[in-house]
């Protein structure tokens, strides 16, 4: 367990496992779901999973939105990249600001969570596809996160090219 426990950086740690952790711990306190496990091991791979599905959400969601109501504007990426190999400094930066889009991703999906516990009470048929509604909001937002990550891994391998 020690190994394991050392071998998980400080991104996983900040932007995956805490905001899994808080979204149960908030979604337990303010709606009808619980996420909390008993078992710590299974209680740290949901938690983590939960993360991940909420640091997507972040990435997919929250992040093109921030950007087209100008919120955020985003330097070139083959900028990012050569500024990153001047100064190692920008890639904690970098870690730290997606830190804060997954908290803000946290608050939104509580927020939506307890809106569909609002619809669930008044179309309780939802209660039986909750889960195939659930399956298929993950394999959707997991295509576009592979189809996203795959860009990025292009564009580094374009930017090395010259």
């Amino acid at each position: 367990m020690k190994e394991l426990l050392d071998k998980i950086s400080s991104y996983n740690l900040f932007n995956i496992l805490l905001p899994g952790v808080l979204f149960a711990v908030l979604a337990e306190a303010f709606t009808p779901y619980s996420f909390i496990q008993e078992n710590i091991i299974v209680g740290a791979f949901i938690y983590y999973f939960i993360g991940l599905v909420v640091g997507r959400f972040g990435s997919l969601i929250i992040e093109p939105l921030l950007k087209k109501i100008k919120i955020l504007k985003f330097s070139d990426y083959k900028d990012f990249i050569s500024a990153c190999n001047k100064d190692p400094k920008i890639d904690t930066l970098s870690e730290t600001n997606n830190m804060y889009r997954t908290f803000c991703s946290v608050f939104v999906l509580l927020l939506l969570l307890k809106l569909y516990a609002f619809i669930e009470s008044l179309l309780p048929v939802l209660k039986e596809y909750k889960l195939y509604i659930l399956i298929s909001l993950f394999l959707i937002m997991f295509i576009y996160s592979y189809k996203k990550q795959t860009g990025y891994i292009n564009k580094r391998i374009k930017s090395t090219k010259g």
